[in-house]
């Protein structure tokens, strides 16, 4: 019942983008791309703000994965095994923290798209449309996640030129290069000398 109070309230606005040309399929296309770029901009938004919210504590977990990181690998150059556990432990639950916060903060880019799905079910349940050169018939869905992925890429190609996602990949920028010092098994090989001149 909510719900539909929101698709009420938001149809006006979206549903012009369906009438611009009068010619019912263009007007589709054009309409459900503006939605899905809706939905991607609200998307890159809403991920922005959970990584504001949390910046500090993704620098803290960062950090400590980075920690321990280079402390079992130092634990291992020095043969130290017990050490070696003991930071390698601590790494990896550094390292799934991290991994798990990246994953929710992920989902708080995708929640625009259910509801523009059910606006578009809203509006156009009873539409299908033939699939060229065949029988089979799809719904609005197989219209929109094409156009989802069309307007991510438009949006990727633009957002850094947007003031407020230029700072924001400043601040991840400057996050990745604090954490760029981690030490691998690379570090393990010997240092090959060079050959003198002759």
């Amino acid at each position: 019942m909510q719900i539909n109070m929101i698709l009420d309230a938001v149809d006006p606005f979206v549903i012009w983008w369906y009438r611009i040309t009068g010619y019912a399929f263009p007007d589709f296309l054009i309409g459900t791309f503006v939605l899905a770029l809706v939905a991607v901009i609200l998307g890159e938004f809403t991920i922005s703000l959970a990584y504001l919210a949390n910046r500090k504590r993704i620098e803290k977990e960062t950090g400590e994965a980075l920690q321990y990181q280079n402390l079992s690998i130092d634990a291992l150059k020095a043969k130290n095994k017990h050490a070696y556990k003991a930071s390698n432990k601590l790494a990896n639950d550094a390292f799934g923290k991290t991994f798990f916060m990246q994953i929710a903060m992920s989902s708080a880019f995708l929640w625009p798209i259910p509801f523009a799905l059910a606006w578009m079910d809203y509006r156009f349940a009873d539409v299908d449309f033939r699939i060229l050169f065949t029988d089979h018939l799809v719904g609005y869905a197989y219209v929109f996640v094409p156009l989802y992925a069309a307007a991510y890429m438009a949006f990727k190609r633009i957002k850094y030129r947007i003031p407020y996602f230029k700072r924001i990949k400043s601040l991840l920028d400057a996050n990745e290069k604090d954490s760029s010092e981690m030490k691998s098994f690379t570090d393990l090989l010997p240092v090959r000398k060079e050959a003198p001149n002759t």
